[in-house]
């Protein structure tokens, strides 16, 4: 399940996790965005308890420049990343962002 973060302190609570984290930055009137959702959505079902959050682009603007600054990426949305300890150790953006794109990349950070 994702939660919508809702503030900096809990964004980056999740960006230092210990473990590998998702945070997904959302855009609510994009059609790629809510595809990329329901990727998200599915690959959370498929590993419960993966800590994941998002920014919803158009109702949290300070929160979603403050990820951008602080992950140093250029905005997109949508825009999925895994974090882990304060660093990107992957991140995708619009059609890139899939269930299986995510099992590889969690993959790769288990592995690394």
């Amino acid at each position: 399940m994702i939660t919508t973060l809702a503030d900096e302190t809990a964004a980056a609570a999740l960006i230092a996790s210990p473990k590998p984290a998702w945070l997904f930055k959302h855009s609510a009137t994009c059609p790629i965005s809510g595809a990329a959702l329901e990727e998200i959505e599915n690959y959370l079902t498929a590993h419960p308890g993966t800590p994941a959050g998002m920014v919803v682009v158009q109702s949290q603007r300070p929160l979603s420049n403050w990820v951008a600054s602080t992950l140093k990426y250029t905005h997109q949305s949508p825009q999925l990343f895994l974090v882990k300890g304060g660093a990107v150790l992957w991140q995708s953006t619009h059609w890139s962002i899939t269930a299986a794109a995510m099992a590889k990349a969690t993959d790769s950070a288990v592995a690394g």
